[in-house]
């Protein structure tokens, strides 16, 4: 089924059970995806995370029963599952820029969430950020040694963090302690350990032979699954990664005939070849059904 199509079913389900509790695994399920890729998903393609979507549409549709109902406060935030009148106020107010009992005293019509139409968003999205058409690959399975670091798509939080998790393998020297290296100068930047709440595992390394009988302290091995995979070559400025990543999971997967298979993307710098921040020589690899 369409990935657009998916999306629009949880979006629906969303918005039919905005006063009840909803998980993330819940809406995610009804896309037939794990919580996290919906996650990403949903995130590459609208510009904003799926909880930041639901607190908006309960915040909405709280401000429309402010404004045409006489229905207390209290009663309208525990309809919208908050725990409190002051939680509620709280969340109010910084979305709309007053409190709940002023908003509905005031002349102000504020700018509401909607409910999304992917499918709308579908007919919309252009472009191909001159990225190339990735290549569809088989690839053997690869190990790697490296150091795993902690991140999170809130609020793209692995954005800002994950070219320091770069900086730090290069200045503390990190690569001279991996031994039996299979592919010298090449970096590997691997995206694993996925969790429902959005976070998960970011692994700088480099690929190896053999795993060393005694792995160096600090560091992880683990393996890249062999398998198919798209392959997306690329020379662009490191500020440019971030949206070819958005792009590859916001436009090109969903409108592609591929579907993602579990397990972990990663990406290969070529580090000799590559002038950072200016020109950066990589290719992305997305692994396929």
């Amino acid at each position: 089924m369409d990935h657009y199509v998916r999306i629009q079913q949880a979006i629906d389900f969303v918005d039919e059970h905005l006063t009840e509790e909803l998980h993330i695994t819940d809406i995610a399920a009804q896309a037939h995806f794990s919580a996290f890729h919906f996650q990403r998903l949903f995130q590459a393609i609208s510009g904003f995370g799926v909880q930041e979507y639901v607190r908006k549409r309960r915040l909405s549709e709280a401000a429309v029963l402010l404004k045409e109902t006489s229905r207390n406060v209290l009663d309208i935030a525990i309809t919208y599952q908050y725990q409190s009148q002051e939680a509620f106020t709280r969340a109010f107010e910084k979305h709309f820029g007053m409190t709940p009992g002023k908003f509905r005293k005031s002349d102000i019509q504020s700018v509401l969430q909607p409910k999304m139409d992917f499918l709308t968003i579908r007919q919309t999205i252009k472009g191909e950020m001159h990225v190339n058409k990735p290549s569809i690959i088989m690839l053997d399975e690869i190990l790697i040694v490296g150091r795993s670091h902690r991140t999170s798509l809130h609020d793209e939080k692995h954005y800002a963090e994950i070219p320091g998790f770069y900086q730090a393998f290069g200045s503390n020297q990190d690569y001279l302690r991996i031994t039996d290296k299979a592919a010298p100068d090449m970096s590997y930047g691997i995206s694993c350990d996925f969790g429902d709440d959005g976070s998960f595992s970011f692994v700088v390394g480099e690929a190896v032979h053999h795993f060393p009988e005694v792995v160096p302290e600090g560091f992880v091995t683990m393996v890249l699954p062999s398998g198919k995979y798209a392959e997306f070559k690329l020379s662009s400025f490191a500020d440019q990664v971030q949206n070819i990543r958005r792009y590859i999971y916001g436009t090109w997967l969903p409108s592609s005939n591929y579907e993602r298979r579990e397990g972990p993307d990663f990406e290969v710098t070529d580090v000799v070849n590559s002038r950072f921040p200016d020109q950066m020589k990589m290719s992305i690899y997305i692994p396929l059904k």
